[in-house]
């Protein structure tokens, strides 16, 4: 089992910028993949970006160039620092882990963080 704890979330005026974290707990020796998911009421939940444990980065074509994902493995940590926020980028946000093969590949995920961007 994962727990994860998800904070950064907030209102902020387009252009400006948040940090988003989200603090893994439990079976942490297990976790392959951390990232950030975002869904929209009556949509999709979709990828934001994601980070394996050997350091392999996706983001979603939306936000390259203005999203940077990382990870601290010491403090079992995930960041996304998201700048030039734009008000389709508000949403809830949700941290999301992904276990090593030999776990079982399960998935476990936050709570959700509001993100709430104006124009």
């Amino acid at each position: 089992q994962v727990q994860l704890v998800e904070s950064g979330g907030g209102l902020v005026q387009a252009g400006g910028s948040l940090r988003l974290s989200c603090v893994a707990s439990g079976s942490i020796f297990s976790i392959n993949v951390m990232g950030w998911y975002r869904q929209a009421p009556g949509k999709q939940r979709e990828l934001v970006a994601e980070i394996t444990r050997g350091g392999t980065i996706t983001y979603a074509d939306s936000v390259k160039g203005r999203c940077t994902i990382s990870r601290d493995n010491a403090r079992n940590t995930v960041y996304l620092q998201m700048n030039s926020l734009k008000p389709e980028d508000t949403d809830v946000y949700y941290c999301n882990v992904v276990l090593r093969p030999t776990f079982g590949s399960h998935r476990y995920w936050g709570q959700g963080t509001q993100v709430t961007v104006s124009s």
